[in-house]
């Protein structure tokens, strides 16, 4: 006899928010492949000698995922956003970490116009980037939340749009602003 199919991913994100923690587990195999991308991305501007590798930084992301209030997160969008900052944070604390024990230079990353890009020579430390990205936050946290989503998480325009409930023309505003800014906040400190 084989397995009961899944329910769609919509239906698990329901019962997640309703408190069926098991729907978070059910959820994991419908979205891992988007989480391994997430995690990719987020690992493709570390150092090439990082402890961390995509599956863990997905596993340690889903630890924190299981300790998180399910009922903000209404959809896929919403979902991988979480998600993205989970991993952020993750790397955050990663690289303190380091630098804590080593007194070095953390992680290195550059703001590239659509998403995390390496650029040899204009390399930012992702610790100067999270700091940057904090004072922004308590200047216009809507524009905060957009480099999350779109540098990050690696959402499009669009579904950021969506998870944000504004317009696409706006996202587009707030992504060319906080990025001026973050440049000028990060070249400055």
């Amino acid at each position: 006899m084989s397995p009961a199919p899944l329910p769609p991913p919509a239906e698990l994100f329901r019962l997640w928010r309703s408190g069926d923690d098991a729907a978070l587990h059910r959820l994991l195999p419908l979205v891992y492949e988007e989480l391994r991308r997430t995690a990719r991305r987020h690992l493709r501007n570390e150092r090439s000698d990082h402890t961390l590798q995509t599956t863990a930084l997905i596993h340690e992301a889903y630890l924190r995922l299981m300790n998180q209030d399910a009922a903000e997160v209404r959809d896929r969008c919403h979902f991988v956003a979480l998600t993205s900052h989970l991993m952020r944070q993750i790397l955050v604390d990663h690289a303190r970490a380091r630098l804590a024990q080593k007194r070095d230079g953390g992680c290195r990353i550059t703001l590239a116009e659509d998403l995390a890009v390496a650029e040899p020579g204009s390399e930012i430390d992702v610790l100067a980037v999270d700091d940057a990205l904090a004072r922004l936050a308590t200047l216009d946290p809507q524009q905060a939340r957009v480099v999350e989503l779109r540098y990050f998480g690696g959402l499009s325009i669009r579904e950021i749009s969506e998870a944000l409930g504004i317009s696409e023309a706006t996202v587009k505003r707030e992504w060319a602003t906080a990025r001026a800014w973050l440049h000028r906040e990060i070249e400055s400190g």
